[in-house]
């Protein structure tokens, strides 16, 4: 007789919906976690809570006009699928299929859902990766990250309270027992108790194992972006070389051992070498996890340059194309860049991904949230400008360029060219007519009401006086997300290499590269990857 109908492996909000689901059909579920009681809802916790809808009141409201076939053809754009995938040929197959779902979900049923279990969003649609979508589609939940968790964290202590859940935290699932073929249960190891906060690196000590089986397994154990010797390996030589010295945006235990668990059980996991890491990131002054970094959300005015001082080239202006922007760095070699901009547009422009570092979002504080209105960079944008020494100020470029290479230790900035570089941009300003494409993509993202108002400064020379001190900010590669995993159908079913089914066996979340192994194809649309973790979890709980 087994434990349980199904083990869910990670208690991130992939494994909680998935839980939640079963439960509601009457299943009995035993949820798995390596971490402490303290990090339950795993990274999604620490998100600003992007969801990409298209077609929404919200968008309607601001006159955004949004269709499912435009965001399909954004997605297909950004993904650049393999040839034959849309025929259910190739490596990337089942990720178009999952793609087709996804924007089905994203234009019909996942907004109406969630606004049923409470969820909420900020009425203002942002425009993330201007590069790759046509229309803004990132809908922030009020409440980031937390609000968007909340739901089924409650659903989760109900299903507790009616005898249908059991919760067993410290539990560290090593492998997958196979019988006659199928997955029937796990190994675990029970780990050591331990008091430390959410997100904070805990002890791998062992105090005892154990065997547990159930009908189905469900591996919702996220990617490997904390581990950056796997991100090392798997990073692709086409793609260049990763600095030394990279930045986490995501806790320890984001290691990407479920994934060895899976292909050790004999599940093909698939794109191993497709991730969505940022070049844009800054080190946390107070770390809570490994290398701990966040990223910086920029508006499109910054000049982006190399370690060298060279400006990146057209259209990798910030906030266009993320990837595109980190393998033009890693192909050339380069261990960090720079944004060269000044006070003012940082005022304006500056925001700071996750949970923790939008409290206005987070708490649901209107009255601190009306600050961003205002002129002045408000809570911890204000923070790490003034105490971060990531941010060089300088009266002039010559001054900025002298802080640059102090702080990197070397002469690579020369001080005449930043100089020069600075008036070529501020000509172009002054004429009002001016070809850099940078500043035709500014006034563009101007014409979109929300940009205009809160997030793309008006273009004025760097050099204003009232608009000073000129800001240059070291910029690092900051790991995230992998968009690969183990390959499943459209169904979560895990599948051999061979393409035949797993039996017992189901992913869903970043394990299962957001759905079928790789949903996003090379490139993601920002907004998407908890959507692909409610929609994996979603199906999951239906097929199981």
């Amino acid at each position: 007789m087994s434990d349980t109908d199904v083990i869910v492996v990670g208690a991130g909000l992939a494994g909680l919906v998935t839980a939640t689901e079963l439960t509601r059909r009457g299943e009995r579920v035993l949820l798995l976690d390596a971490e402490p009681a303290a990090s339950m809802g795993g990274q999604a916790h620490w998100s600003f809570g992007g969801l990409f809808l298209v077609d929404s009141p919200e968008q309607r409201r601001l006159g955004v006009r949004d269709r499912a076939d435009l965001a399909f053809a954004d997605w297909l754009d950004a993904a650049d699928f393999a040839p034959g995938a849309d025929r259910g040929e190739g490596p990337d197959a089942a990720g178009y299929s999952w793609a087709q779902m996804f924007v089905e979900f994203a234009a019909g049923p996942m907004r109406a859902w969630l606004h049923e279990l409470g969820v909420r969003w900020f009425p203002l649609v942002q425009w993330a990766e201007r590069g790759t979508n046509s229309v803004p589609r990132f809908h922030v939940t009020w409440g980031t990250g937390p609000g968007v968790l909340a739901p089924f964290l409650a659903e989760a202590r109900a299903a507790r309270d009616e005898g249908l859940l059991d919760v067993r935290f410290r539990h560290r699932v090593t492998s997958l027992v196979l019988t006659d073929g199928a997955v029937t249960g796990v190994r675990a190891d029970q780990l050591t108790p331990a008091a430390t906060g959410r997100g904070a690196r805990s002890s791998r000590e062992v105090t005892a194992s154990v065997e547990l089986s159930a009908g189905a397994v469900v591996l919702a154990t996220g990617g490997n972006g904390g581990n950056h010797d796997a991100v090392r390996s798997t990073w692709p030589d086409e793609a260049g070389r990763l600095p030394e010295v990279l930045l986490s945006g995501v806790p320890d235990a984001t290691d990407g051992k479920g994934l060895d668990a899976a292909r050790a059980a004999g599940a093909a996991t698939v794109h191993a070498g497709r991730m969505w890491h940022y070049p844009e990131g800054i080190a946390m002054q107070h770390p809570v996890w490994s290398g701990h970094g966040v990223r910086i959300l920029p508006g499109p005015s910054s000049l982006w340059l190399d370690s060298a001082g060279h400006r990146l080239p057209a259209p990798l202006f910030p906030g266009f194309d993320a990837l595109g922007a980190l393998q033009h760095l890693t192909r050339h070699g380069h261990e960090h860049s720079w944004f060269l901009l000044n006070k003012a547009i940082m005022e304006t422009e500056f925001a700071l991904s996750g949970s923790d570092q939008n409290p206005d979002l987070t708490g649901k504080d209107l009255r601190l949230l009306s600050r961003r209105l205002l002129p002045g960079s408000v809570g911890p944008v204000a923070d790490i400008a003034d105490h971060s020494p990531d941010f060089v100020w300088g009266r002039t470029p010559a001054d900025l360029a002298a802080g640059m290479n102090a702080l990197v230790g070397d002469e690579a900035i020369d001080p005449t060219e930043l100089a020069r570089l600075v008036e070529a941009r501020d000509a172009q300003v002054r004429s009002g007519l001016g070809r850099d494409p940078q500043l035709t993509a500014i006034h563009h993202a101007r014409r979109y009401v929300v940009d205009k108002r809160m997030r793309v400064a008006p273009p004025r020379p760097l050099t204003e006086a009232k608009d000073g001190p000129l800001l240059a900010v070291r910029l690092r590669v900051l790991t995230r997300k992998s968009l690969g995993g183990v390959h499943t159908d459209t169904q979560t079913r895990v599948l051999r290499s061979d393409g035949s089914v797993l039996p017992g066996l189901y992913a869903v979340g970043e394990a299962a590269g957001f759905g079928g192994g790789g949903v996003h194809g090379h490139r993601a649309l920002e907004g998407t990857f908890l959507g692909g973790c409610l929609l994996t979890g979603k199906v999951a709980g239906g097929a199981i």
